[in-house]
């Protein structure tokens, strides 16, 4: 029996589609060590992994894969993923960076889809900037943990930005005041609480946004979503930011702003199933430019 066998459901030639496909993960802490692990189990089978960073003690208690031992060697975050990947699927192609994502650009623009789990709002605005530029699906993910009197909110949100389609900026995740603070506070921001569930729910959100780009399962094939969590009360919702937008288009990334629309990476690669697959998701990204 195929080890893909029990999610055929996602649809014809979904296992080859899979293995055909090239995401890259951008920040691999504690959300984007979940979406290694996630997407190595359903058959992803080419990696990008980018993170400078390596383990420390207060990283175990949501790094996926994470041991003690890895904390006290302080190995880098995306050889433990990649370790993990390997675990599930020996034969996946697994390529990492130990830098900072801007000094990978030509490795990110032959994703077919890129997956940020960064902590900065600069440094999500840039990259979502990249890759609209580059006419690449990017998935965002983030959470916070706020005090609000003697308690805490726990909070998220994950968002599928597409090109010419609402982003970051549109739904108020990045703002310009957000970006002068955190400009003013460089250097010292301090611990940023984070758990090990929050980070697995988002991701697992993140995870879904992917299916439905990649597979032909879901009858409603996304353009963008924007999907709010409440750790709170257990809870993803459609944001209502997201219905209020509707068909808006975003104004903050202008059309020409853009790489060539004529370009598609896969058509450089291997042929066969993939190259289908990757063509048909170029498809929804010119519908989306022909609607202007």
């Amino acid at each position: 029996m195929n080890w893909l066998s029990r999610q055929s459901f996602l649809g014809p030639n979904s296992a080859k589609i899979l293995k055909s496909a090239r995401i890259g993960i951008v920040g691999l802490g504690g959300g984007g060590s979940h979406i290694a692990q996630q997407t190595a189990h359903v058959g992803i089978g080419k990696f990008l992994l980018i993170d400078p960073d390596r383990i420390e003690n207060h990283n175990l208690n949501r790094l996926v894969g994470g041991t003690a031992r890895a904390a006290w060697r302080r190995a880098r975050k995306v050889k433990i993923a990649r370790q993990l990947i390997k675990g599930i699927q020996p034969r996946a192609d697994v390529e990492i960076v130990c830098d900072v994502w801007q000094a990978a650009l030509d490795k990110l623009r032959e994703c077919d889809v890129v997956i940020g789990c960064v902590d900065s709002f600069g440094e999500r605005d840039q990259l979502e900037r990249f890759c609209r530029q580059n006419l690449l699906p990017y998935i965002d993910i983030g959470m916070a943990v706020t005090a609000v009197g003697p308690e805490y909110l726990v909070a998220g949100q994950a968002l599928l930005s597409m090109p010419d389609e609402p982003c970051l900026r549109c739904v108020g995740v990045v703002t310009d005041e957000r970006l002068e603070e955190e400009a003013r506070n460089y250097g010292d921001a301090g611990e940023q609480p984070q758990v090990v569930w929050p980070n697995g729910a988002l991701a697992s959100v993140a995870v879904g946004f992917l299916m439905q780009l990649l597979t032909p399962w879901h009858a409603a094939p996304l353009s963008g979503a924007f999907r709010e969590y409440d750790a709170n009360t257990n809870t993803v919702r459609e944001s209502p930011k997201w219905r209020t937008l509707g068909a808006r288009k975003c104004p903050h990334h202008p059309s020409n702003d853009r790489g060539d629309p004529s370009f598609d990476i896969r058509l450089c690669s291997d042929g066969g199933s993939g190259v289908k697959r990757s063509a048909a998701l170029w498809g929804r990204i010119r519908k989306i430019f022909s609607r202007s």
